[in-house]
């Protein structure tokens, strides 16, 4: 099945030949996988199935679509808060060693990153980090070696991910079967969200600056 996974046209044509439970399933599976440790790009996962219900004529609806792709992210985000909380530091880095980690494309350094990007910014970053490329799949890990509180984390992670499922969801929804339209505007949006995420820590560097200041 993966192979129908390689391109945007290849999951619209996969999705455009199986009923809509069957697709909302392959969301709600796919979003796991996509926020736990293993590598899935979430852009070839939501927009085909939006741009599917965007056909006139289909029975798939585009909030469905992100509800279960949200609450496929949020068990996958689990997946990784719980190995953090239950599992700790040594062990996970340890883990980040292993073959099946770097089959995963997961090694110590992108778990040091990810790490480093909590720490500076705190439970925040569990928000914000959904909608950056290479903390997105990882955030939830030192949110749980940290022992972030329950509460605070779904809080921050459904926010998050709901979001970023809104957005991919709307582009596909607007572009409907133009392939080239999405993957232009979705070229655009990446730009975009690297520059408010330079903007943001430079704002919590600002911050962190003058509180040090008035101390």
């Amino acid at each position: 099945m993966l192979e129908h996974f390689t391109s945007i046209q290849s999951v619209v044509e996969y999705f455009n030949a199986i009923d809509a439970m069957h697709i909302y399933l392959l969301v709600f599976a796919l979003m796991v996988v996509e926020s736990s440790f293993i590598p899935f790009p979430s852009e070839v996962i939501i927009p085909p199935a939006a741009m599917i219900a965007a056909t006139p004529g289909s029975s798939l609806h585009v909030g469905a679509i992100v509800l279960f792709g949200t609450l496929g992210a949020m068990v996958g985000s689990y997946i990784n808060y719980l190995l953090g909380w239950f599992l700790g530091r040594p062990i996970i880095h340890k883990l980040a060693d292993t073959r099946f980690a770097h089959a995963c494309l997961i090694d110590r350094a992108k778990i040091e990153k990810s790490e480093t990007y909590f720490v500076k910014h705190g439970n925040s970053s569990t928000f914000v980090g959904r909608f950056i490329p290479g903390i997105r799949q990882l955030i939830s890990i030192p949110a749980g070696i940290s022992k972030m509180r329950p509460g605070a984390f779904t809080l921050y992670t459904f926010l998050g991910a709901a979001a970023w499922n809104v957005i991919l969801a709307t582009i596909g929804y607007v572009c409907g079967r133009n392939i080239e339209m999405f993957e232009s505007i979705f070229r655009e949006l990446t730009i975009a969200l690297v520059a408010v995420g330079v903007l943001f820590v430079a704002y919590l560097a600002y911050n962190g600056v003058r509180k040090k200041k008035k101390a």
